[in-house]
């Protein structure tokens, strides 16, 4: 190991005990590593913002925006009275509610944008039945990554490998779709179980507080709630569109942030400062952290390791799935997976060989039939593995910066609690997946 890969461990693994004590913010230590890589020339300064994804960041200054100017309206505590009436005021059904709802969004859309709209509304709602809105915030975190990993949209690692791949958006659907509702299901009925006091909410509390509001009096502007809307709604569109058009989400989001602002004459000092900006730089220092194990190729050793644990298919795919949803908890899954897809393709010629007299097409798509078990797996532990812990993820942390709020924020010790155990639980379950499906019956 080079003096270079040492240095980046050590800073990284340091970052990580100062940011899992929780003495330090952890937006200071993300920026600090950071820096220090600059300053002990494990890369120069253009390298290191090379490394920062501008799309992630720019997709949630803009959903942040949106989000600020349409807050002012009170959209949200109209959504939020009229659920708290339609379940009665039933915390499980509001937790089922809210997790089915963020699963099939984060599916549809990705999942920070997501988030970004549920959690504001969630908090609402928590407040307004004077209960804790930590088992709620946990179980969106949760289904917003169970959710979008079940198409090729949902999860920027699936992005990668149907790029390198040509799997399309139903060979995802039809692959991982079946494994994201069953993890859905057991994930939802094992937090009944474990938030069973917190999920109680009795019928009293619900009357006294709930049956009493009118939720047509909290609309505040009904020309700014139309324009909004409108907005939101152009936007999300732009989302579901943005490959047709060639545009990032980062520049649908920014466009439907400018258009918002221009177009409500709102303040734009008032609506910057209510921007999550901590969330914005720790994701900036985190990027340049994981991109300073990635440079001095720490990243590709581990994906070697893996892929030098056995020649068996069965062996190989369930390494590669429980190995990559462990380091997905710590590491961000988007370069972790960008340095496994070309082992993979070099693992996939190796395994099967016999591919004499194909053609390049047919070539592709018989090794590529014959090592599915190694991509899904990979899908599987890097979408899954983002639930570990409360950095695994872009969502997580997006609605961790919301909880900061609350009387009960999300921290790393508090959340990994639970959110850890779950992800072996939901890794348990993808392995007899991708063992029923695709090894014992293929």
């Amino acid at each position: 190991m080079t003096a270079q890969a040492v240095i980046a461990l050590v800073i990284f693994v340091l970052a990580y005990i100062l940011i899992v004590t929780e003495r330090i913010h952890r937006t200071k230590i993300a920026i600090m590593g950071g820096i220090l890589l600059v300053v002990f020339r494990v890369m120069p300064q253009w390298e290191a913002f090379a490394f920062i994804d501008f799309n992630t960041i720019g997709l949630l200054t803009g959903m942040m925006i949106l989000i600020s100017v349409i807050k002012e309206t009170g959209l949200f505590s109209y959504v939020a009275i009229r659920i708290a009436k339609t379940t009665k005021g039933n915390s499980w059904r509001i937790l089922l509610w809210f997790s089915v709802f963020t699963a099939v969004a984060s599916a549809l859309l990705d999942n920070v944008t997501t988030v970004l709209l549920i959690a504001p509304i969630t908090i609402l709602i928590a407040e307004m039945l004077d209960i804790s809105p930590f088992p709620f915030l946990i179980a969106e975190i949760l289904a917003s990554n169970i959710g979008g990993m079940a198409t090729l949209i949902g999860d920027p690692p699936n992005i990668l490998i149907g790029s390198a791949t040509d799997l399309s958006f139903l060979d995802f659907a039809v692959h991982m779709g079946p494994a994201a509702v069953a993890i859905l299901l057991g994930t939802l009925l094992t937090l009944k179980v474990i938030f069973r006091k917190e999920l109680n909410t009795r019928a009293a509390d619900y009357q006294r507080i709930v049956e009493g509001m009118d939720e047509t009096k909290v609309i505040k502007d009904t020309v700014l709630l139309r324009r909004s809307l409108i907005v939101l709604g152009l936007t999300i569109i732009g989302f579901v569109v943005h490959d047709l058009l060639d545009l990032k989400p980062a520049t649908v989001a920014l466009a439907g942030g400018g258009a918002l602002l221009i177009w409500s004459k709102t303040d734009i000092e008032k609506r910057l400062e209510e921007i999550e900006w901590p969330t914005l730089f720790f994701f900036m220092g985190l990027f340049v952290l994981v991109g300073g194990l990635e440079k001095v190729g720490l990243l590709e050793r581990l994906a070697t390791a893996i892929l030098g644990v056995s020649d068996s298919i069965v062996i190989l795919s369930l390494c590669i799935l429980w190995v990559s949803a462990v380091a997905s908890s710590f590491l961000d899954n988007i370069p972790f997976v960008a340095a496994m897809i070309p082992l993979l393709l070099r693992i996939s010629t190796y395994l099967f060989p016999n591919t004499e007299g194909l053609d390049e097409a047919a070539y592709k798509l018989y090794y590529m039939k014959e090592s599915l078990p190694l991509w899904w797996s990979l899908a599987l532990g890097a979408c899954l593995g983002g639930n570990g812990t409360i950095i695994g993820a872009s969502a997580n942390v997006v609605i961790a910066g919301f909880s900061e709020k609350t009387k009960s924020p999300l921290t790393f010790s508090n959340y990994i609690r639970y959110g850890f155990p779950l992800m072996l639980f939901s890794i348990t379950l993808a392995s007899i997946y991708i063992l029923i499906r695709y090894l014992i019956f293929r």
